[in-house]
C-alpha cells in the first residue's frame, strides 16, 4: 500500500507556535524552561533550524508529548522539501533489477550513456524487446546447473550475446547430413588438445554457428543450443570448466540437440547437468547426455574396461586403455570420474583446451571482449 502524502506540510515551528499560544508562553519563557538560548526557539519557530533529537526530547518534556511526535513533524517537513522532478531513480532501479547492467557495461556489450532514455533503448535493442515493459524471450536448450528454473538475467544476457554474435556470421546453409559427417571428422580430433582449433571451421561448413562467450559470474551456464529463424542452428559455449573432457562432452551434447532440432519450437527448456543421474531428466536430455558420453568414450568399451579392472583403476591401465581406443586420456578420466563419483581421480590428465580453440573461433571474453 502506498503511503499517504499530505497536500501541504507545515514546518514544525508552526506547531510550536500553536503550543506557545495555547499556554500563553513567550519564546523567552520556553527558552528558560528548556534552559536553551532564546535564539534557538526563535529559529525553530521561523523554520531556520531543524529539530534535533535532543531538542525533540526537551519539547516533549515541556509540552507533555512524545519526542517521536516532534521528530516526525521534522521528517515530514524535510521530505516535503525534496522535489521529485522525474522518475530517474525508479527507472534505473528497474533496469538494474531486470538486467546485469554493471557486468554488461564492463564487457562493452552495452555502451554507457548518462542519458537514461538512450541507455534503456540500448538494452531494449540488445534483448530484442520494444520497451522495458517487455520480457526478453529466446528459445533455447542450455546445459546448466538448475534445469527447473527459468533463465536468470545473467543467463539471458549471455544467451543474447551469443545470439548477437551468431547473427553476424556468414556461413553455408545448415545441412543435417553434413553435420553427421562433421561428427566423424571431430572424432579424429579428440586425441590431441591442439586439434580443437579445427572445430569452429568444421561446424561452420555444416551450417552450424559456434560461438564462445565467457560465462557471466554466477550464471552456471555451460552451453546452449537455439535457432535463428527456423534453419540456422547456433551452439554457444561458455567453457566454464576449461577441461578437454568437458569441452567435448558439452559440444557433442549440444550437437545432439541440433540434430534432433531441439529448441526449434516450443517452450524454452534449460537443462540440468547431473552426469549419469537420469531421474527427472526429459528424454531429449538423456539422449544428449548419452551422445556426449559416447562421443568421449564409446559406452560399450568403457563398461567393458570398468568390468575388467575395477576396483583397481591404476593410472597405467587408464593410459593404456585411452591409447587403445585412440582418445586423449583426459576424456577417459572424465567419464570414469562420473561413473565412480570421484572427481579428483587423475585430474592432471584433464588438460586445458581454451587457449587452443579460441584463436580460431568467434569468441568474446577471457580478457579480450569482442566489439
Amino acid at each position: 500500500m502506498n503511503a499517504r502524502i499530505p497536500a501541504e506540510v507545515f514546518p514544525p515551528g508552526e506547531f510550536l507556535r500553536e503550543e506557545l499560544e495555547a499556554r500563553e508562553w513567550s519564546q523567552q519563557e520556553l527558552a528558560d524552561i528548556l534552559d536553551r538560548p532564546a535564539r534557538l526557539v526563535s529559529e525553530l519557530i521561523s523554520g531556520k533550524r531543524a529539530i534535533t533529537p535532543e531538542t525533540a526530547r526537551g519539547l516533549a518534556d515541556a509540552f507533555g508529548t512524545s519526542a517521536e511526535y516532534w521528530m516526525t513533524l521534522e521528517s515530514q517537513y524535510q521530505l516535503s522539501k525534496v522535489k521529485v522532478t522525474n522518475d530517474h531513480v525508479v527507472r534505473k532501479a528497474r533496469l538494474y533489477s531486470k538486467f546485469p547492467v554493471r557486468e554488461m557495461l564492463r564487457r562493452g556489450w552495452i555502451r554507457a550513456s548518462e542519458n537514461l532514455d538512450v541507455l534503456e533503448q540500448r538494452f531494449c535493442e540488445f534483448f530484442c524487446i520494444r520497451s522495458m515493459d517487455e520480457e526478453p524471450e529466446l528459445l533455447h536448450r542450455a546445459k546448466k546447473t538448475h534445469a527447473t528454473m527459468d533463465a536468470t538475467p545473467l543467463q539471458l544476457a549471455w544467451l543474447f550475446r551469443v545470439r548477437g554474435m551468431a547473427a553476424q556470421q556468414r556461413i553455408p546453409a545448415y545441412s543435417r547430413d553434413k553435420l553427421l559427417a562433421a561428427i566423424e571428422q571431430l572424432k579424429n580430433l579428440i586425441l590431441a588438445p591442439e586439434e580443437t582449433r579445427q572445430v569452429p571451421r568444421i561446424l561452420a561448413e555444416a551450417g552450424v554457428r559456434l560461438v564462445f562467450v565467457e560465462p557471466m559470474p554466477g550464471s552456471k551456464l555451460d552451453g546452449a543450443c537455439f535457432w535463428l529463424a527456423d534453419d540456422k542452428p547456433v551452439i554457444g559455449m561458455a567453457l566454464r570448466f576449461d577441461r578437454i573432457d568437458n569441452f567435448w562432452f558439452v559440444l557433442r551434447h549440444e550437437i545432439e540437440h541440433v540434430l534432433r532440432e531441439d529448441g526449434k519450437t516450443g517452450e524454452p527448456i534449460i537443462d540440468v547437468e547431473i552426469g549419469d543421474d537420469r531421474e527427472g531428466l526429459p528424454e531429449c536430455e538423456v539422449r544428449a547426455n548419452d551422445a556426449g558420453a559416447d562421443f568421449c568414450v564409446p559406452t560399450d568399451q568403457l563398461e567393458n574396461f570398468i568390468a575388467r579392472v575395477q576396483p583397481y583403476f591404476s593410472e597405467q591401465k587408464v593410459l593404456l586403455f585411452a591409447q587403445r581406443i585412440s582418445v586423449h586420456p583426459g576424456l577417459v578420466v572424465g567419464q570414469l570420474q562420473r561413473k565412480l563419483g570421484r572427481h579428483d581421480f587423475l585430474r592432471k590428465h584433464q588438460v586445458k583446451v581454451r587457449a587452443c580453440v579460441l584463436p580460431s573461433a568467434d569468441a568474446d571474453g577471457w580478457g579480450s571482449f569482442s566489439e
